[in-house]
């Protein structure tokens, strides 16, 4: 998919969770803007991959391996853009992770803190240490990746990933408020099914899965990574300069 629109040129992008599938679409579309990117997540080797594929394709960016769930890290993550790039005009904290299906008197404890920590905590830090540079440095934008199961829908065996992401919602509301006034503008966007491992069940073919959603999603299709990217590209975009504080669902008519 082709944005061209020139608002990213000489800007500067993170994206956390770039290996995972919204994160690498948001990325690789940042980077075609004609923005540096610098792309984040725990897995180095599948960094690298992702920024040799930008500079085959003429983008620029760089990796840095970190934890999301660890201040110190998320710091030197928000550092390492502005010493390579010079500053930090946009962020798309994408980082998440499922966890287990599983009701919730038999959900395991640990798994629950784990994505707890992953999908609500790095989103606070992520933002916390980007709103820090950019309130004193002439503002900025943010999109947090939440998702249509939590505030929008439930689905049964998934409490830690609904909670967690239904407190990203409103998370970006909060945030969003406490900020504009800085100049930094925040919104999220809350994806359904996506074509992505996510959206497929153990043992599950993909031909399985969509036939399994065709009649469950209005639009009678899984979204692609690049339709994530398209909306939280203009998130970040001036052509959105009046939106703050919303969480845009995109999931095909499931919840309308």
């Amino acid at each position: 998919m082709e944005f061209m629109t020139g608002h990213f040129a000489e800007k500067v992008a993170l994206v956390t969770g770039a290996t995972g599938v919204v994160g690498r679409a948001v990325a690789r579309a940042y980077a075609k803007e004609g923005a540096a990117v610098l792309v984040a997540g725990r897995d180095a080797g599948r960094l690298a991959a992702l920024v040799k594929g930008i500079e085959e394709d003429g983008g620029r960016a760089s990796a840095f391996a970190g934890d999301v769930t660890k201040s110190g890290e998320v710091a030197a993550m928000v550092d390492a853009a502005v010493s390579r790039y010079g500053g930090l005009d946009v962020a798309c904290n994408a980082a998440g992770i499922f966890g287990m299906l599983a009701p919730v008197a038999d959900y395991d404890e640990g798994v629950w803190d784990d994505v707890l920590a992953v999908n609500l905590k790095g989103v606070f830090l992520s933002m916390k240490h980007e709103i820090a540079h950019m309130r004193t440095h002439g503002g900025g934008v943010i999109v947090n990746v939440a998702s249509n199961l939590g505030a929008h829908w439930r689905l049964p065996g998934a409490a830690a990933y609904a909670a967690s992401k239904a407190g990203v919602s409103f998370l970006t509301r909060t945030a969003a408020r406490d900020h504009i006034a800085d100049g930094v503008r925040i919104n999220a966007v809350s994806p359904g099914p996506i074509d992505s491992p996510m959206s497929t069940r153990p043992g599950e073919t993909r031909e399985q899965r969509d036939e399994r959603l065709r009649d469950a999603l209005p639009i009678g299709r899984v979204a692609t990574p690049e339709e994530i990217a398209a909306a939280v590209l203009w998130l970040t975009s001036p052509d959105s300069s009046f939106v703050v504080g919303q969480d845009h669902v995109i999931d095909g008519g499931a919840t309308a």
